[in-house]
C-alpha cells in the first residue's frame, strides 16, 4: 500500500505545555518521524479562555485514514478529551486531520482538507511553515501564498520548542 502524507493539527490550553509535550512521543510511536512546525501561542477562539499553544505534525503512513483517525481521538481521550464537548471551549489536546494527501470531500465524518486551514491562522501559520510550497488540494494555492493573504485574526506568538530534540517518550502508566 502506498503510503499517505497526513497532517495532524495539534492544540491544547489546558496544561498546554505537558499536553502537547506528552502527546508527541506517542503519535512518533504510531506513525514514525514526524515533521513539527513551529508552535504558536493565539488566543482562545469562540469563547472566554485561557490561551492555546498550537502547532502542525506530519508523517507518512500506510494506515487508512479511519485507522488514523480512530487513533488520534484514543489518544485525546487518554488526555482527558470527550468528543461531544462544545465546538469552542477549552482543550487538554484536539489533534484534528487537516490533510490527508490530497483527499477532498467528506470521509469517515470529515471533511478534508479541513476548511479551518483557510479561517484560522494558529491552523495555517504553522501548516505554511512546515510545507510553504505545498499546494492546498481544492483551490490549488500554496500553503505560504495563503498565510500570506489570511486576513487579520487573532495574533499569533511563536513559543519556544516543547520537548528537545532527543526527549523519551512519556509511557502511559498502566
Amino acid at each position: 500500500m502506498t503510503a499517505t502524507e497526513v497532517f495532524v493539527g495539534l492544540g491544547s490550553n489546558i496544561s498546554p505545555r505537558r499536553n502537547l509535550s506528552a502527546a508527541l512521543p506517542r503519535l512518533a510511536a504510531r506513525f514514525g518521524d514526524l515533521r513539527i512546525s513551529p508552535v504558536y501561542e493565539c488566543q482562545a477562539v469562540g469563547f472566554d479562555g485561557d490561551p492555546f499553544l498550537n502547532l502542525v505534525i506530519a508523517f507518512s503512513t500506510s494506515e487508512p485514514l479511519v485507522a488514523v483517525l480512530e487513533y488520534l481521538r484514543q489518544v485525546e481521550r487518554d488526555f482527558g478529551r470527550r468528543r461531544g464537548e462544545a465546538r469552542f471551549a477549552a482543550r487538554s489536546l484536539d489533534l484534528d486531520i487537516i490533510l490527508f494527501g490530497d483527499r477532498i470531500g467528506e470521509e469517515a465524518g470529515l471533511q478534508l482538507p479541513r476548511p479551518d486551514i483557510l479561517r484560522y491562522a494558529f491552523v495555517l501559520k504553522p501548516l505554511a511553515d512546515l510545507a510553504p510550497d505545498g499546494l492546498h488540494p481544492a483551490c490549488g494555492r500554496r500553503y505560504q501564498e495563503l498565510w500570506e493573504s489570511l486576513r487579520p485574526g487573532p495574533p499569533l506568538t511563536a513559543v519556544t520548542p516543547l520537548v528537545e530534540p532527543h526527549a523519551q517518550p512519556v509511557r502511559k502508566e498502566d
